[in-house]
């Protein structure tokens, strides 16, 4: 395949994967369609993730394979994976990163979607990469040296020190939000957070992964953190932001349902249960 042709499967590709969430953003569009994805997933054959099948091999190192919305095998081994590509279109296109903006982007990976972050902030933003694996974060710093507007930081995504921030993309399930994700983020400021039980990402009964894993958009205005639920999700563990008291508040809060209906998230242990959505310890999503 020549790098034309190769050009052409990645803009079908992008459509492909922005048309599946109805994603009405054509810069998250044209971010898919101009990175290189097989600069991040390694040598071929790739293991496409299968659900009750695990990981299935691609057939050949046709890199059409690369373009599909799958979920594709960083190391099978410890089920770490680049995500589907269709999910992240969605939650960009709600992050909206714009021109000039600083995006800290939490369990990177290898950094396909750090690079994608990239081209939406233009070279007038920037992109700060955390990974806690340190083979993962060496790689990133390989596959994004010609991203100069990308930084890659090995550490732990809940406590690492950073810069103020306009978007905070958490790209793993955690059980309550970083005290450091609230106090860094720009009013204005948009964090994507991946809440998740235990059973979020091991289970294998997909039809109930609304019961174990939701992203919430949380926006600052001033010193009020609205929040609102815009996905379900099946996502790697957060190293570092799991506690088992916050995750058996959120078992019971999926259970009982309703989370559409959130729309703050609080600070502190003032609010009362009957108003909250889920009470953690020093935090809570409430519905007013």
């Amino acid at each position: 395949m020549t790098p034309d042709e190769l050009k052409i499967v990645r803009r079908a590709y992008a459509k492909q994967i922005t048309a599946a969430h109805k994603v009405d953003y054509d810069r998250v569009e044209k971010a898919f369609a101009e990175v290189p994805r097989e600069d991040f997933l390694g040598p071929a054959p790739w293991p496409i993730f299968r659900m009750r099948k695990a990981y299935v091999p691609t057939p050949t190192a046709d890199p059409v394979f690369r373009y599909t919305d799958d979920v594709v095998g960083i190391d099978p081994s410890r089920q770490i994976n680049n995500g589907q590509p269709s999910i992240h279109a969605f939650l960009l296109s709600n992050a909206a990163p714009r021109d000039g903006e600083h995006v800290v982007h939490v369990g990177a990976g290898t950094g396909y979607y750090s690079a994608i972050m990239a081209r939406l902030v233009d070279v007038s933003g920037r992109v700060t990469a955390v990974e806690f694996e340190p083979d993962l974060a060496a790689r990133a710093v390989a596959n994004l040296s010609s991203c100069p507007n990308v930084s890659v930081v090995h550490g732990d995504g809940g406590s690492v020190e950073f810069d103020a921030a306009d978007v905070i993309y958490v790209n793993a399930g955690a059980t309550r939000p970083s005290d450091i994700w609230l106090d860094r983020l720009k009013d204005g400021g948009r964090l994507v957070l991946p809440l998740t039980t235990d059973l979020g990402f091991t289970k294998s009964d997909w039809s109930n992964m609304h019961r174990r894993g939701a992203v919430f958009l949380v926006t600052r205005r001033g010193g009020d953190f609205h929040a609102r639920w815009i996905s379900s999700v099946a996502i790697f563990p957060c190293a570092g932001m799991r506690d088992g008291v916050s995750e058996r508040a959120l078992a019971e809060a999926f259970e009982k349902g309703d989370l559409r209906r959130v729309m703050r998230l609080h600070r502190g242990d003032h609010l009362q249960s009957s108003t909250s959505w889920v009470r953690g310890p020093g935090w809570s999503l409430s519905y007013s």
